[in-house]
């Protein structure tokens, strides 16, 4: 697990913080795009003595249905990875509160120790969220968490076989801490789960290729309040694609999820 969490949180920051300058970028870039498409049809019209530029509306039509699609599917894609991570915080939780109230079943004796544990690797993921985006910070504190997961591992093993009814318990208990531990890995995992790379070059493309025909189509216009409500439309949905994508590290953020945890560790006082 904690490799993962080293992998995936020192690939998630990148894309974060570079989707504003991702979106500045496509900002000018079509802005730009659409001023080579008039030159273009400028010269075209010179060229052909006067008459306009010859029409593409057909290619025009379909490179632009291509970027809706390519803008549909992205954010949804995004969207629903970011409904994902907030139902895996709920799972945890769920999956939190099972264990504690099953350790109920182990010998007295061994209690307070695993419950005190529990309290810890509860504050322990709690932690890891609320560090980012500094992501050293929250690298450290999955480590705690992994070394947490182990002791209680170990403790619930020994309570179990002290118990007068060992099978019970080890049916009910482990299981519990077993899929406790699956969840956190899950939701780590999660972390990493993204589109390649290729599909945001793919889409800054179409954007680019859509003010180029655009703009060879507004030969004869000088709209620039058309122009700059292009390139700002297209640029914000860009950057809110990224926030989804990348929630915690920028406006669009998950943190109010984690008052799950918060709650669940409060009942374990």
């Amino acid at each position: 697990m904690l490799e993962i969490l080293g992998d995936s949180m020192l690939d998630i920051v990148n894309p974060a913080i570079a989707g504003g300058g991702t979106a500045v970028a496509a900002f000018f870039g079509i802005l730009i795009c659409l001023s080579i498409g008039r030159r273009v049809a400028k010269w075209a019209i010179l060229r052909e003595a006067g008459e306009r530029a010859p029409t593409v509306g057909s290619l025009e039509a379909a490179v632009f249905a291509l970027l809706g699609l390519m803008i549909a599917f992205t954010f949804s894609g995004a969207l629903n990875r970011f409904d994902s991570r907030r139902l895996q915080a709920v799972d945890e939780a769920n999956a939190i509160g099972t264990a504690w109230l099953r350790i109920d079943m182990v010998p007295a004796a061994a209690q307070p120790p695993l419950r005190d544990t529990l309290r810890k690797y509860v504050d322990s993921r709690i932690d890891t969220y609320r560090r980012l985006p500094d992501v050293a910070a929250a690298y450290k504190e999955v480590a705690r968490s992994q070394k947490l997961q182990n002791e209680l591992w170990a403790q619930a093993l020994a309570a179990a076989r002290a118990s007068d009814d060992r099978l019970a318990t080890e049916m009910l208990v482990i299981p519990a801490l077993n899929q406790m531990f699956d969840v956190s890995s899950a939701r780590i995992a999660a972390t990493n789960i993204h589109p390649p790379v290729i599909i945001y070059a793919m889409l800054i493309a179409l954007a680019l290729a859509s003010a180029l025909l655009a703009g060879y189509q507004s030969a004869d216009e000088v709209d620039p309040i058309h122009r700059f409500g292009f390139a700002t439309i297209i640029a914000l949905t860009i950057y809110l694609i990224f926030e989804i994508e990348y929630p915690r590290l920028g406006f669009v953020r998950i943190d109010s999820i984690d008052a799950l945890l918060v709650n669940v560790r409060a009942g374990m006082n």
